[in-house]
């Protein structure tokens, strides 16, 4: 089924060099094609490897990434790899491994039956953010997992305005606002008391940040829809949004904030993969 396999690894974590040497020999022995990101590269530089550029390289060489590290990792390389129609493999070094479900005891395994074709295959949405600032698009970002905007100051909370397809929402006070994909509903949202969604669902998920009121509650929206937040002209200080985590801008008073879904990705699992199993063990359900 794939031939060509790209190589992105986790930096500066120790354990990726051994994992990743493990990864390189088992696919030696099957006589793949291996491609590997010039950063990752460094950890091997005995190795006898061809070598891109950048991720976008890539892409443009595989049609399958192995993402060696955990979930973050996995997001970066879906952020830079979701233009491209690239498949996508996580093995888990990390944490709670919502997205990287193989872990590296069982990587040969679970690699074998891949690579002969027993896999699941999983397509997951991206959002991208467009932050408009006097009738100008100042910047642009995109997340597999969430948009968040929040305050950037301890002592003030933030007022923003939400529509949805230009139909008005509500305007409220809050500490920010979580704007998720199925995806990643089982991060931030999750945290802030938003609802699981199941990774395949088109829709999309708003979830307030410690509002200041008690009626609100988390609102999910079909996925193809256009989400606005406008920043109230009165705020006092400075708000931020950020993409996977990831500061993209700093936001006045006034900015408006557009959101909605943007490139797919193709993930692939081994065929044991079960959503819900992965839930109760990460989420420590009984």
């Amino acid at each position: 089924m794939f031939k060509k396999i790209g190589l992105i690894a986790k930096r500066g974590d120790p354990k990726v060099k051994d994992s990743l040497k493990i990864l390189v020999d088992f696919l030696h022995k099957r006589h793949l094609d291996i491609v590997i990101d010039d950063l990752s590269a460094s950890l091997l530089p005995q190795m006898n490897l061809s070598v891109a550029v950048n991720a976008e390289a890539l892409a443009d060489r595989c049609d399958l990434i192995i993402v060696v590290g955990g979930d973050g990792t996995l997001l970066q390389a879906a952020r830079l790899l979701a233009k491209h129609d690239v498949n996508i493999l996580g093995i888990n070094l990390g944490r709670l491994g919502f997205l990287t479900d193989i872990c590296p005891t069982e990587m040969d395994k679970y690699l074998a039956e891949i690579l002969d074709g027993a896999f699941l295959e999983e397509d997951r949405f991206l959002i991208s953010a467009q932050v408009h600032r006097n009738n100008h698009c100042l910047s642009f970002c995109k997340a597999l997992n969430d948009i968040v905007i929040h305050r950037s100051t301890i002592s003030h909370m933030i007022t923003f305005e939400t529509t949805i397809n230009e139909h008005f929402v509500n305007r409220q006070r809050a500490d920010g606002l979580v704007v998720a994909t199925p995806t990643g509903s089982t991060a931030y949202a999750l945290s802030a008391g938003g609802p699981l969604l199941y990774p395949s669902l088109n829709a999309l998920l708003l979830v307030t940040i410690c509002p200041h009121t008690l009626s609100s509650r988390p609102l999910v929206v079909d996925g193809d829809s256009r989400i606005q937040i406008t920043i109230d002209p009165e705020q006092m200080g400075e708000a931020q949004l950020d993409g996977d985590g990831l500061l993209c801008q700093r936001l006045l008073p006034g900015d408006r904030i557009v959101i909605e879904k943007q490139h797919t990705i193709r993930l692939i699992h081994p065929q044991k993969h079960d959503h819900y199993a992965t839930l109760r063990a990460k989420l420590d359900w009984s």
